[in-house]
């Protein structure tokens, strides 16, 4: 059986062409996953995506499955807790960043209303590109949402960081043309995004 055509990105770990399959680009509507998928774009900072995703299981539950109001609890005991566990990146910043996040994410919810429904304003129709037609590492509209995270008091929220949230939750399409599920991410964005409001 031949194989389909895919992006460059994904190894032949079956993890990942999985995660690319399945997940990547395809429109994230709940909250807690948008949630968690920052924070792990966050941790995922200086490593590879694949270093996060066999440890997804583990972050899940070291995090209260990125439950907001429940992260937003932790203290110092659960901050050693997490330094200690050998299962997620043991990085007391990043740690201690996810904790503050959850907290900015209560306040945004109260300001904003559903997570899902600000996230999404930040979606582009149509991908940025570079000059020579390559995937851009940020663009305007990541640095956009990195700045307004942050003036919410967000940390390891940097463009790059909100541009690679932005590609794997759907608000951008990048799979390559050719790429097999390219369509179908293409019409699951447009039937979420009809009628909703883009910056």
């Amino acid at each position: 059986m031949t194989e389909p055509i895919r992006c460059d990105w994904p190894t032949d770990d079956p993890l990942y062409v999985n995660y690319h399959d399945a997940e990547w680009g395809r429109p994230t509507t709940d909250s807690t996953r948008l949630f968690e998928k920052i924070c792990l774009e966050g941790f995922q900072s200086g490593l590879s995506w694949i270093t996060i995703l066999r440890k997804r299981k583990n972050f899940r539950a070291a995090f209260a499955n990125f439950d907001v109001e429940r992260v937003a609890k932790f203290g110092d005991r659960d901050i050693e807790r997490l330094l200690g566990d050998a299962g997620i990146i043991r990085h007391r910043g990043k740690i201690e960043a996810t904790i503050n996040n959850a907290q900015r994410a209560i306040e945004l919810i109260d300001a904003e209303g559903p997570l899902v429904d600000w996230v999404w304003t930040w979606a582009l129709t149509t991908p940025d590109r570079t000059d020579d037609g390559g995937i851009p590492a940020s663009t305007a509209r990541s640095t956009a949402l990195s700045k307004e995270l942050k003036r919410r008091g967000w940390k390891f929220v940097g463009p790059t960081t909100a541009y690679a949230f932005m590609q794997s939750e759907g608000l951008t399409n990048d799979h390559d043309d050719a790429c097999f599920v390219h369509g179908d991410c293409e019409a699951e964005r447009t039937a979420f995004l009809a009628g909703r409001e883009l910056r």
